[in-house]
């Protein structure tokens, strides 16, 4: 399939040309800000499909809104009407606008000229149509005081520079980019439309914060580094926001080190804490050396021997039950820590034993639960 996309190295442009790339199948047709019109006729003449991303958000002259958005729509529209009306080949066409286009300024009556444009396209040529008003759009690839108060956010504090919040209480409605894309590769695929009341497709989810609560998660990926707690990435929100944070480290700050702690037994290197499912550790320990020799009422361990050979002793703290194990780094077997049993860990081979180490729970001075009791 040959898709045309307008707007193609603009923010979304790039992230819905990089899913693309990766669909043998399919044929981009590229137009950018250098492209003629009789470049965009050329990819018209020969397009399956259309994305319609090009726009003009920011521009030093208010009259380039309207050149910029309505006008290119305007041209497109026209081309396209022109395939239908001489070769009765109606291309599908997927037009992002902007919930700015209710308001009454220059850029959001521009973006309101352009939905018509493509809404008439549609009505007079049934031409299938998707017009998405988007709210703020964030993820990687996006550009600082441009795109979204997301990626100004993002890579200031990435790059350690101050952020300016006039309102923190100010409300934000917000869409992942890989959500937008998704939703976009949908109705490529033949899905059908989503429509709201109002007639536009929509992308889920939207989420909605504030900017102070904005400003202070993406303050806390920077902070996570010496803290070493991370916050929930996994789902949602967070997690769209950590990735966007990460694109805008520069490669010299991909890594960073953590501390490490050294005796007479080997080392002990704690990597990552959570906020309510523990933390994540490593130690070595010499040929011969044990560790451990506690025993804990509530907190739990699993271990996971890497490198070398171990022996893991418990005993039950009533019972005086005993138990005994042994274990390799070529097994990727845990090992599990059970609450009133005391317990150790030697290395019995001849080489340095490496082992990782998972709490349930982070490290609490005050409250170490954590008892001696060699066995």
């Amino acid at each position: 399939m040959r898709v045309l996309i307008t707007g193609a190295n603009g923010f979304i442009g790039r992230n819905l040309r990089q899913h693309l790339a990766e669909r043998p199948d399919v044929e981009e047709l590229a137009i950018t800000r250098e492209s003629s019109d009789d470049d965009l006729a050329r990819a018209v003449s020969q397009a399956e499909f259309v994305f319609h991303l090009a726009g003009v958000n920011r521009p030093e002259d208010p009259e380039e809104f309207q050149r910029g958005n309505a006008g290119l729509t305007a041209r497109l529209c026209e081309q396209i009407a022109a395939r239908a009306r001489d070769e009765g080949r109606t291309i599908p066409v997927v037009f992002s606008s902007s919930i700015q286009a209710t308001r009454d300024n220059p850029y959001g009556k521009s973006k309101r000229d352009a939905e018509d444009e493509v809404f008439a396209l549609s009505k007079e040529w049934a031409v299938p149509v998707h017009v998405f008003r988007l709210p703020n759009v964030f993820g990687k690839w996006s550009r600082p005081n441009y795109n979204s108060v997301v990626a100004t956010f993002c890579h200031n504090v990435a790059q350690g520079l101050p952020l300016q919040v006039n309102d923190a209480s100010a409300p934000l409605t917000l869409v992942y980019v890989d959500d937008v894309v998704r939703r976009f590769l949908q109705l490529l695929d033949g899905a059908s439309a989503n429509p709201s009341p109002e007639g536009f497709d929509q992308v889920q989810p939207e989420y909605t914060t504030t900017v102070g609560a904005l400003a202070q998660t993406i303050r806390g990926f920077r902070e996570s580094r010496q803290s070493l707690i991370t916050d929930r990435v996994g789902a949602g929100l967070t997690r769209a926001l950590h990735s966007t944070y990460l694109s805008f480290l520069r490669p010299e700050q991909f890594s960073y080190t953590v501390p490490q702690h050294g005796d007479a037994r080997g080392v002990f290197v704690e990597m990552l804490k959570t906020p309510d499912c523990g933390q994540f550790s490593y130690f070595t320990a010499h040929p011969g050396v044990t560790r451990g020799g506690h025993y804990h009422h509530s907190k739990t361990e699993k271990f996971l021997v890497i490198k070398g050979t171990a022996r893991f002793k418990f005993r039950h703290m009533q019972t005086g039950e005993a138990h005994e194990l042994v274990t390799h780094g070529e097994q990727a077997e845990i090992v599990e820590t059970v609450p009133g049993w005391t317990h150790d860990i030697t290395n019995i081979g001849d080489d340095e034993l490496v082992c990782m180490l998972w709490a349930n729970e982070i490290f609490d001075r005050e409250n170490p639960d954590t008892y001696a009791c060699p066995l």
